[in-house]
């Protein structure tokens, strides 16, 4: 069973060991493996440790007994997207491929939406890999809805992400 608590500074090495083992894992197939380090490597311990100590964001890990196994992250918003309205970004949702399916997600996401609307959100965005079909289905019955395209780079390769956002 997943237990969701916020992050604290003292997690940064393990959100960072845990964030490259989730998108490794998800997506590293898709990628020549020196992009993939360079991705990587901007997900380091420091990163990590430098947005803990941020307050533009949110940051709970999940754990089950001593294993860290989720995390998600919500940010000042960067995508390259219109927003008239107050708003903040979830930057990261991810869970060990063993908890896929297991409701953990949709705990993570309730956080996410209730952490938005108490920041003063009024939209919430996020960017989704467009063959990523599971994940989108997983947003599209929250309501987020299309809004764009985005490329997000791996390295020196580009995918192709939607742009999404709920309303909140």
């Amino acid at each position: 069973m997943i237990i969701y608590r916020d992050a604290v500074p003292g997690d940064a090495a393990t959100l960072a060991a845990l964030f490259a083992q989730c998108f490794t894992d998800t997506f590293g197939a898709l990628y020549d493996p020196a992009d993939l380090a360079a991705f990587l490597a901007g997900q380091s311990a420091a990163q990590w440790a430098a947005q803990l100590a941020d307050p533009g964001y949110a940051i709970r890990i999940g754990e089950d007994g001593d294993a860290a196994v989720a995390l998600i992250k919500l940010g000042p918003p960067a995508l390259p997207v219109a927003r008239p309205r107050p708003s903040i970004e979830l930057r990261q949702l991810y869970l060990l491929p063993a908890y896929k399916g297991s409701g953990a997600a949709q705990a993570a996401m309730d956080w996410a939406i209730a952490t938005a609307r108490t920041r003063g959100a009024q939209d919430l965005f996020l960017s989704v890999y467009v063959d990523n079909h599971r994940a989108r289905r997983f947003y599209e019955r929250y309501g987020f809805e299309r809004v764009g395209r985005y490329q997000f780079m791996v390295g020196a390769h580009a995918d192709e992400d939607d742009l999404m956002r709920l309303a909140l």
